[in-house]
């Protein structure tokens, strides 16, 4: 026990096994008045509409891993326009690190973890409903991606920008 909980430990050297939850970057892409939103082709949430996102790798930055995942995803060169999130469970093993977005260039194509693509203006986000699987992963994704494209569900605001 160490800092008042119990932790994994070698039994004969005593190194402690950390396990700590895995970063993931997401991006809020705008593009044109849209957001830009993929369908996902594998786990957690499958077949569910939801913003790009993937794992932070070694040798890069959650920045440059939000970056790399929006170009493998949805075929999109973007910028980042600062932090919008920080998303993190105690039982679940993921911590998603979401950040708005423009696009600076490259065209929308379902891309790498995607089933398709597409651009949704405010109000017009697809509604899924919650997972049944009864995994925490899902459910818990499944609330972050309504958290995080909350700003898009209903007409009008965006990001902060007035929407016609």
């Amino acid at each position: 026990m160490q800092d008042g909980r119990i932790r994994e430990q070698c039994e004969r050297c005593g190194v402690i096994a950390w396990r700590n939850p895995t970063p993931v970057g997401m991006a809020l892409i705008e593009h044109e008045g849209r957001l830009v939103m993929i369908r996902r082709l594998a786990d957690p949430l499958a077949g569910y509409w939801a913003p790009p996102a993937g794992y932070v790798e070694s040798g890069e930055s959650v920045p440059e891993a939000v970056i790399r995942e929006a170009r493998e995803e949805t075929g999109l060169e973007i910028a980042l326009d600062g932090l919008h999130d920080v998303y993190s469970r105690a039982d679940v093993n993921v911590l998603i690190v979401a950040y708005r977005a423009r696009v600076v260039g490259g065209a929308p194509v379902a891309g790498d973890d995607a089933i398709e693509i597409g651009l949704f203006r405010p109000g017009e986000l697809p509604q899924e409903p919650p997972p049944s699987s009864g995994l925490a992963i899902d459910e818990w994704l499944y609330g972050v991606i309504l958290d995080a494209t909350a700003q898009w569900r209903s007409e009008g605001k965006a990001f902060g920008v007035r929407r016609n």
